[in-house]
């Protein structure tokens, strides 16, 4: 087996683990919203479809061989969690100015428009306001948690990728 393989093996374990966790952080979401009655706002939802595109896209990029394909699907899991940033830092500013809230009446229906909201509806369908405060966990909010996730993501990806693909030179 040589080098490259090693290296690239190294990568698609990452993504893999990088999807588990996008897959356990929805489940986390759905057992707070079932369990604990919190429910989901417009920004919780695309959050939950960011987390499901960085999943996906991790998935499918440990299953590629190439380092070319590899790095299309690692870039795809970076603008998702930048698209997760952008929504998480908004759902953060919301919930410190709740009256910029994002109003269940006005994403709502664009949520609730899009395809997951109509195949799997107790999973991606708008129930709550953005500035609803739920209790937190060990001291932040759910968006606070989503954004530090989502920045993780955009630093980790291209940081662990670039030291193994250096590593190959």
């Amino acid at each position: 087996m040589s080098e490259e393989t090693m290296r690239l093996g190294r990568e698609r374990r990452y993504l893999v683990l990088l999807g588990a966790i996008c897959l356990a952080l929805i489940g986390g979401a759905l057992y707070m919203q079932i369990v604990l009655g919190e429910a989901p706002c417009p920004l919780c939802i695309l959050q939950r479809y960011a987390l499901l595109l960085i999943a996906i896209f991790a998935f499918i990029g440990a299953a590629m061989r190439t380092r070319r394909s590899i790095t299309v699907f690692e870039t795809l899991v970076v603008i998702c969690a930048v698209a997760g940033v952008g929504v998480a830092g908004h759902h953060v500013y919301t919930q410190f100015y709740p009256t910029v809230s994002c109003g269940i009446d006005v994403l709502q229906p664009i949520v609730d428009g899009l395809p997951l909201a109509k195949i799997f509806p107790l999973g991606f369908q708008v129930d709550g306001f953005c500035s609803t405060p739920y209790p937190p966990i060990l001291g932040l909010s759910l968006a606070q948690w989503a954004l530090v996730a989502f920045v993780l993501v955009v630093i980790l990806v291209p940081l662990l990728t670039s030291r193994n693909r250096k590593a190959l030179r």
